[in-house]
């Protein structure tokens, strides 16, 4: 049989077993039950003349063919969203938009620039999730993601943000105890506040320890706010933003003509998304408030 013109609503389904796994969940998601999942998957299947899932022992797969469909339903399904929530009501404009961002650029970035957004639309919500990982090749629901370093993109587009330096910084109080490092190799002496390298998902973030000589480590935390008090309160010398250890009092910037590593925030999302007012005023509003932060400096 012809593959024939694919129903909407059975895309739309496709897409919701595809982000939870299971038909079970897709199911309780869309309000249907199994079955009617199961006859609209095969009727798509029918439609697209070919196999969209395959079963693995956790729930479902999807097929080369499978991926390919579902982000043809994401695509519609951002449409669909952009059609409903960018009505313009008598409050103003209307919308719902999630983010996914390292949990520093939530804080100094996304956050106030959705509060802003808020402010002159009371109907727009921002929901942030905090997430330091590569951007999803399923979008699965979030509108626009941030991530470390220059992503690769197949169905989406990205964008760079803004810059900022990894540097060394430590306490005062630390450096009356231990002594200040006049050269990288005198960090063999200290102890290192960072990332647990093995727990880190973007390689790029890692990339400032390997400039650093072999440095025992004090504390390591997969959240980065652990890292600015463990430094603060003397526990070694921390890999920090620059514009983080702006934001504390007392951090002493160290060895900064040899050791200062460039990194970059960037944006990833589809163009749908991209082409939503309240979307667009957000991610201004976020290149607005993230541009100055590449040259803050503690004492600055």
């Amino acid at each position: 049989m012809s593959p024939s013109r694919p129903n909407p609503d059975d895309l739309l389904v496709l897409l919701e077993v595809a982000r939870e796994g299971t038909y079970t969940r897709a199911a309780e998601k869309l309000g249907l039950n199994h079955v009617t999942i199961s006859r609209r998957l095969a009727a798509l299947e029918r439609a697209v003349g070919g196999k969209l899932l395959l079963r693995v022992p956790t729930g479902w797969e999807m097929t080369p063919l499978g991926e390919r469909v579902v982000a043809a339903a994401e695509r519609l399904d951002d449409v669909m969203k952009s059609l409903s929530r960018e009505a313009i009501s008598e409050s103003g404009l209307e919308d719902v938009i999630r983010i996914s961002t390292p949990s520093i650029f939530g804080v100094y970035v996304a956050a106030p620039a959705a509060a802003r957004i808020h402010q002159r639309h009371p109907g727009v919500r921002v929901e942030i999730l905090s997430a330091l990982k590569r951007p999803a090749q399923h979008r699965s629901g979030v509108d626009l993601e941030i991530t470390v370093g220059e992503p690769d993109t197949i169905q989406a587009e990205a964008y760079r943000m803004a810059g900022y330096t990894i540097g060394l910084y430590a306490s005062p109080d630390y450096l009356r105890r231990r002594g200040t490092p006049t050269t990288l190799d005198d960090l063999t002496e200290h102890r290192l506040v960072y990332y647990i390298s093995s727990l880190l998902q973007i390689e790029s973030v890692d990339v400032a320890r390997q400039y650093l000589p072999a440095v025992r480590e004090s504390v390591t935390s997969t959240d980065p706010f652990a890292h600015v008090v463990a430094t603060r309160d003397g526990a070694g010398i921390g890999l920090l933003a620059n514009f983080v250890a702006a934001d504390v009092a007392d951090l002493v910037r160290l060895l900064p003509d040899e050791f200062a590593v460039p990194m970059e925030y960037w944006l990833v999302a589809h163009p749908e998304v991209l082409r939503r007012r309240a979307v667009t005023e957000l991610v201004t509003e976020m290149a607005r408030i993230a541009a100055p932060l590449e040259h803050a400096e503690p004492g600055a």
